[in-house]
């Protein structure tokens, strides 16, 4: 007796063809960039195992003077292994925001599959060498440095790709909701390798990066085989990627309560069979005359594009000092061991995924990216401060501000990377050219990864004075953010204001 096809083939039938497409694009993309994430996490979990304290250890098995870091990994055995830390996290994030600039150029001119896929392999080889120096018995800094800056580089083929990927697959309509959700892997991906770091951080530090290199490289073979770059490549309708002039306001906001993905995604155009578009072929549409790459200098003048890339200079900034410093402070302050600081530390990337969730239903709503995006940086910095001195009074505060700080911090900078990009990308301005999405995601990301570099080298620099003033650089850090947003968000209110007044009047 045949059994009754299975319930999720049933599902999978059930589904219109377009949205099968999206879901695998937004799956498959979802999972290559939280390996991505999860590959850089293990360098903050290691960093308290390369310079633990060894008088809270065993007694000196060499019995020499220095009783207080026989246990260290050479070089980090000295008393500058702060600023060490931080030249291998400048290392990566120098060479990660100089690469991001040319990544997205060639992103427009690549095919998308191949250029992500290789630098997922690229990058899982070069985690992995660097947990290699730890069976190797390396203990040469320039070796370290050298990884970091390779990983650097090859790690700069994610982010545009997948912008890139999913903005081709998804209007304007939801999308901020829909890059919310789907950008929770970069917290995702920091959980994940946090908890995978922290298996063998105490006993063989190497495997915290050998194993989440094999990972990476795992996944951007699969990316190879599965992903879709273009709806028209199997056939399907692409998105709407912005509304008639006739629907929409100054600020952003439809008047005529109608979501434009679904204009295409489910009405979709009729073809001469009068089938619609979902039914269509598995062969590619004919292939039009292809629009020409946008240049670097034509991405610049969009509008909004040097504003929303300054305020994520800052946004990062204070983002990845908190991924890259944050388990090294609670063992700091807080006195915990180096895996329950890395635990501990995922929380922060709770919130982000929360934050960013929320951000992007707001503005769906609202319209005003930019507004949003001001109103959490304005409650993050009494947030921080908050944390800094309050957020060790125990365990249940520390739980509940970590989330809080995570949710204010990354909501932001998840909004601005996500659906901020894939709007300017796809602005109006470029008369339907799809071109510009990996050079304006590349210039915006690469802004910010200055910030992601400038931010734990100053951690490394002024930690040795105190937290406290750590702190108080990342609340300044946040603030600037939010006051080069302001330009935007004056228009986004005029827009608003004069909505109100057409529908009074």
């Amino acid at each position: 007796m045949r059994a009754a096809l299975a319930p999720g083939i049933r599902l999978l039938r059930a589904l219109p063809r377009d949205s099968r497409y999206r879901g695998l694009t937004l799956v498959l993309t979802f999972f290559c960039y939280t390996s991505y994430h999860l590959s850089r996490k293990p360098i903050s979990i290691v960093k308290s195992q390369l310079h633990p304290n060894c008088s809270a250890l065993d007694p000196n098995p060499h019995n020499d003077s220095n009783g207080s870091m026989w246990c260290s990994w050479a070089p980090f055995d000295g008393d500058n292994y702060k600023e060490l830390f931080g030249a291998l996290d400048n290392a990566f994030l120098v060479a990660y925001a100089i690469g991001m600039f040319i990544s997205g150029i060639f992103g427009e001119r690549l095919p998308l599959r191949y250029y992500l896929s290789g630098g997922m392999v690229l990058s899982g080889l070069f985690t992995a060498l660097f947990g290699l120096g730890y069976f190797w018995d390396i203990h040469a800094l320039w070796y370290f440095i050298v990884m970091q800056v390779c990983n650097g580089l090859v790690q700069t083929t994610g982010w545009p790709s997948v912008v890139a990927c999913v903005g081709n697959w998804f209007g304007k309509g939801k999308r901020g909701l829909i890059m919310g959700i789907w950008n929770s892997h970069t917290s995702v991906g920091n959980i994940l390798g946090s908890l995978i770091a922290g298996v063998w951080v105490s006993s063989a530090w190497g495997l915290s990066f050998i194993v989440p290199g094999i990972i990476i490289a795992a996944v951007g073979i699969i990316c190879f085989f599965f992903l879709v770059e273009y709806p028209e490549d199997v056939g399907c309708s692409p998105p709407l990627h912005h509304m008639a002039s006739d629907e929409e306001d100054a600020g952003g906001v439809t008047t005529n309560g109608k979501d434009p993905e679904a204009v295409t995604s489910n009405e979709g155009p009729l073809n001469t069979s009068g089938q619609s578009s979902t039914d269509c072929p598995d062969s590619p549409k004919e292939a039009a005359e292809e629009p020409e790459a946008i240049s670097f200098l034509g991405a610049l003048r969009i509008p909004g594009v040097m504003e929303f890339s300054l305020c994520l200079l800052f946004a990062k900034l204070v983002s990845y000092t908190f991924l890259y410093w944050l388990p090294l402070y609670i063992v700091n302050v807080a006195h915990f061991g180096a895996k329950e600081a890395g635990d501990l530390s995922t929380l922060f990337d709770v919130g982000g995924i929360l934050g960013g969730i929320f951000a992007g239903l707001i503005s769906d709503y609202t319209g005003g990216r930019a507004t949003t995006c001001c109103v959490m940086l304005i409650l993050a910095a009494p947030m921080l401060f908050l944390y800094n001195h309050v957020g060790q009074n125990g365990i249940g505060t520390s739980i509940a501000m970590l989330i809080v700080c995570g949710a204010l911090v990354n909501g932001p900078y998840a909004l601005i990377t996500t659906a901020v990009s894939a709007d300017l990308g796809t602005h109006e301005s470029l008369k339907g050219n799809a071109k510009a999405l990996s050079t304006v995601t590349a210039i915006i990301d690469g802004t910010g990864s200055i910030g992601a570099a400038l931010g734990p080298l100053l951690a490394g620099l002024i930690s040795p004075t105190g937290w406290n003033n750590v702190f108080y650089m990342l609340i300044a850090a946040d603030v600037l953010a939010c006051l080069l947003l302001t330009r935007v968000v004056v228009k986004e209110v005029r827009g608003w204001c004069g909505y109100m007044a057409r529908k009074r009047g």
